[in-house]
């Protein structure tokens, strides 16, 4: 089993800057991600990275203004989101896969964290 554990999620202005991250209980995850989940909405994806390549994959709503990346020291997960909007206003989930080969879809990932508020104000 592998525990995730969110931070950094809180309350900011549009236009300014949160960083999430995501501590991993162990290293054993090919490829982690940030999912979100805005009231009355499905959860959607964010970004996704391979842990031993560092390829990522962007939804396009975030391109140019989040960044995602990893540490692997630390077995932590981050989220750099720049020029927050508040249609960024969400449960912010992080999330592991040991699929190989390939960003995994959805259903693929099998461990989840508890999730962080980030809330945008206009």
């Amino acid at each position: 089993q592998v525990q995730l554990v969110e931070s950094g999620g809180g309350l900011v202005q549009a236009g300014g800057s949160l960083r999430l991250s995501c501590a991993a209980s162990r290293r054993s995850l090919y490829v982690m991600g940030w999912f979100r989940r805005a009231p009355g909405k499905e959860r959607e994806f964010v970004a996704a990275i391979s842990w031993s390549i560092s390829n990522t994959d962007d939804a396009d709503v975030v391109k140019g203004r989040f960044t995602i990346s990893r540490d692997g020291a630390k077995n932590t997960l981050y989220l750099q989101m720049n020029s927050l909007k508040p249609d960024d206003t969400a449960v912010y989930y992080c999330a592991g896969s040991r699929v190989v080969g390939k960003m995994p879809q959805y259903w693929e990932y099998a461990y989840w964290g508890q999730g962080t508020q980030v809330t945008v104000s206009s």
